[in-house]
């Protein structure tokens, strides 16, 4: 008797911790990541002649991060970001390919709305970009680095209590890119 007493009393005490974990969750770590299509276009290549098509590509992307929620209403987030390497032909036989990963820090705000959620994120994207021009010539490299704001906007639902999904829309504000974006589909577990 005493022993069920016990387990009884050790059973509630866990349910009563999980069922306060799991309304705990507004604020603390979270870890995650996405997949993604990102899409890239320049219509004015610098010091080249009008005879260049415009760049206009796509490829799948990927991110992971980490982030701190502060409460249910604002957070930070740092992101490791890949936006694969979209290639275009512009000029016959001409291929550009474009290859951009980096780091963004970000501050995240958000709107809970029951399960489900608005959110805005706005950071700084720091990159590497390596670019290649392959011609009938031959085969021509160069790479840069920057950093460059970036926002983005979205909608979250939050399942199993502790398994945020979101849909999100991600601009970049690359200079000499005329258009540089993002559709992601994000998964993270809060802990």
């Amino acid at each position: 008797m005493k022993h069920a007493l016990t387990v009884s009393l050790a059973v509630t005490a866990l349910l009563i911790a999980a069922t306060a974990q799991a309304d705990d969750n507004d604020s603390g770590l979270y870890l995650g990541g996405g997949v993604g299509q990102f899409n890239i276009k320049v219509d004015d290549f610098d010091d080249v002649t009008t005879a260049v098509e415009e760049y206009d590509s796509d490829d799948t992307a990927w991110k992971a991060f980490a982030g701190w929620r502060m409460n249910r209403y604002f957070g930070v987030e740092l992101a490791y970001i890949n936006l694969g390497s979209p290639n275009d032909e512009i000029l016959p036989d001409t291929f550009v390919e474009i290859e951009t990963d980096g780091f963004a820090p970000y501050a995240v705000g958000t709107l809970p709305l029951g399960p489900f959620e608005l959110f805005a994120k706005a950071g700084y994207f720091f990159h590497e970009t390596d670019a290649r021009l392959t011609t009938p010539l031959g085969t021509f490299n160069e790479s840069d680095s920057g950093e460059d704001f970036t926002w983005s906007a979205g909608v979250g639902v939050t399942v199993f209590e502790t398994v945020n999904l979101r849909l999100e829309y991600e601009q970049f504000d690359i200079e000499s890119i005329d258009d540089a974006n993002a559709l992601w589909l994000t998964g993270s577990f809060r802990f």
